[in-house]
C-alpha cells in the first residue's frame, strides 16, 4: 500500500443527513477540523469535504444537487483554487440534468480548478466492469469534459479525476 499525506478528504455518497465534528473525528486523521457537507436525501447521496484548518482557509462555497465547490486558500503560500466534489445521479434523466449543468459551468480561465467525485458515468465502454453502457451518455460526458477543457490527473489506484490546468 502506498502511504501519502492527506490534507483534504472528499467523500461522495456519505448517506449521512447530518455531519458534525464528532463524526469528522471518527472518520478523518488527526488535525481535520474543518468541513462542509451536502446532506444525503434519505439513504442515498451526501457529499463531505474536510480539511486541516491550520493548512487551508475556505473562502467561498457553492452547492447544488450535484456538487460542492469550495475555494481553498493555502495558509502556507496564500495560493487559492476551487475544489469541486461531485456526486452525480444514477438515473438516466438525472445524468442528463447533471451533464447539462456540468457542461455549462462558467469557470474563469485563470482560476485553478480541481474536480473529483463519483460521476456515475463512463468515458469509454471498456471502462465498465461488464458489457454494455449508454453510448449517448458516454458521448455527452466526453463532450462536457472537452467543453470545460479538463484533463485527467493520474491518481494512485484511481481513475477519472480532471482539472482545467
Amino acid at each position: 500500500m502506498i502511504e501519502s499525506r492527506r490534507d483534504i478528504v472528499c467523500l461522495q455518497e456519505t448517506k449521512k443527513e447530518i455531519i458534525d465534528h464528532v463524526f469528522l473525528k471518527n472518520i478523518c486523521p488527526h488535525g481535520f477540523d474543518s468541513f462542509v457537507y451536502k446532506p444525503s436525501t434519505g439513504a442515498s447521496g451526501g457529499i463531505l469535504v474536510a480539511w486541516m484548518g491550520a493548512l487551508f482557509a475556505r473562502t467561498e462555497v457553492f452547492q447544488n444537487d450535484f456538487a460542492i465547490s469550495v475555494e481553498m486558500r493555502s495558509a502556507l503560500n496564500n495560493s487559492s483554487w476551487i475544489l469541486t466534489t461531485i456526486y452525480a445521479p444514477c438515473t438516466s434523466s438525472g445524468k442528463r440534468a447533471f451533464l447539462e449543468w456540468f457542461k455549462n459551468i462558467q469557470m474563469p480561465e485563470l482560476t485553478e480548478w480541481l474536480i473529483v467525485g463519483d460521476f456515475n458515468l463512463i468515458r469509454r465502454s471498456e471502462d465498465r466492469n461488464r458489457e454494455g453502457g449508454d453510448a449517448t451518455e458516454m458521448y455527452l460526458f466526453n463532450e462536457a469534459i472537452d467543453t470545460l477543457g479538463l484533463i485527467e490527473l493520474p491518481m494512485h489506484d484511481r481513475h477519472f479525476t480532471w482539472t482545467n490546468k
